[in-house]
């Protein structure tokens, strides 16, 4: 009898071990998808200013909802806004991790420290990084070459000025921000040589006092086109009450502040965050550096105001089959802004080089702050 319960209580305790290594390997089986078996991907978003400032995060913010509607109930998404860059960052994005999210992306070039950091404390978490160039083992970063989309509405810029003289609303003197300047300029001067294009800097992403005050000292220099990389519409509010136009950015400017808004070259993130969400559930993602334009569709000029004429909307169309067809926007000849030659003619920059680009070019009325 002692026998017999001794082999009981032997099965017993077997069994117990055999059910708990089953659920110990589904655990990690899981883990290399994320969320276990039957429950949502849970994918969170660091954010630097709020969706309402319909430009830069406002995107984001409409990609995340896309994200949504397109993977239903496979996704779970929450967001967090006004994150400030630094230390804070890391505090949120460590915060989303800890509480088991699979997947997270971080929307602002400040965000890429602290995110790298934090992606070394959790391997099993996959890391997503807008505009930088740190990547880990589950680290990977996104950008698009927005600087296409500026080119075109650079042509529109230049031959819708009426005196030559272009204002453009400047947030940090970093790569990203010369480079599309530089392209916009580019733009204008394709079609307009005498045209100039004056930047005054904010030092800022989001301030909209900051960014209004801005364009209006452009616009008392005499600036009848504003231009800007910011993340609000201000500077397009301040041109509109002058009596000027503008050019947006971030997201289809026009349909917030009005018809003076000429053209807005835009960010349309909805696809990317699908399929890196996508390729992540199925196990398929790895760390990469995406960097794509026009032609992978995450990057577009918006609608035109009905202010632009059909014989502009063609030299636009012209200019976008010549990028589709290949020929990018920095290829040669091309002057820097003392007029010396910076990509001589038949040459075209690396994206090694458009990534650290730091130089203005000729057309340019300004100068590059030490960062």
């Amino acid at each position: 009898m002692k026998r017999n319960m001794w082999s009981v209580r032997m099965f017993a305790s077997a069994l117990s071990l055999l059910v708990m290594v089953s659920v110990v390997l589904s655990a990690c089986g899981d883990a290399g998808g994320g969320s276990k078996a039957g429950e949502p991907y849970k994918v969170a978003f660091v954010y630097i200013g709020p969706p309402g400032d319909l430009g830069w995060t406002y995107e984001h913010e409409q990609g995340r909802k896309q994200l949504e509607a397109g993977l239903g109930d496979q996704v779970e998404t929450a967001y967090i806004e006004n994150v400030e860059e630094g230390p804070d960052a890391a505090r949120v994005i460590r915060q989303y991790a800890q509480e088991g999210y699979d997947m997270i992306f971080a929307t602002s070039f400040g965000y890429m420290d602290p995110m790298f950091e934090v992606a070394q404390e959790f391997p099993d978490v996959k890391f997503e990084h807008c505009s930088g160039y740190q990547t880990n083992d589950n680290m990977a970063t996104y950008f698009g070459r927005i600087y296409q989309a500026r080119y075109l509405s650079g042509i529109v810029a230049g031959k819708m000025t009426q005196n030559n003289k272009i204002g453009y609303v400047a947030a940090f003197p970093i790569p990203e921000v010369i480079r599309g300047i530089n392209a916009f300029t580019l733009g204008v001067r394709s079609v307009n040589p005498d045209a100039e294009v004056s930047v005054v800097w904010t030092n800022t992403w989001y301030d909209p006092v900051k960014e209004r005050e801005a364009a209006v000292a452009l616009l008392d220099a005499g600036a009848d086109m504003i231009a800007q990389h910011q993340d609000t519409t201000e500077p397009q509010k301040a041109a509109q009450e002058r009596g000027a136009l503008s050019i947006g950015y971030d997201s289809d400017m026009r349909s917030f502040v009005g018809d003076t808004v000429l053209t807005s070259p835009v960010w349309k993130w909805g696809g990317y965050y699908i399929s890196t969400v996508k390729d992540a559930i199925d196990g398929k993602w790895t760390t990469h550096q995406y960097w794509g334009g026009l032609k992978e569709g995450v990057v577009g000029l918006a609608d035109y105001s009905p202010k632009v004429p059909d014989d502009v909307k063609k030299l636009v169309e012209t200019a976008e089959k010549e990028i589709l067809d290949g020929n990018d926007v920095f290829c040669g000849p091309i002057n820097g802004q003392d007029g010396s030659v910076v990509i001589a003619a038949g040459t075209c920059m690396s994206d090694e080089d458009l990534l650290g680009m730091s130089f203005f070019i000729e057309g340019v009325v300004g100068t590059i702050p030490e960062s």
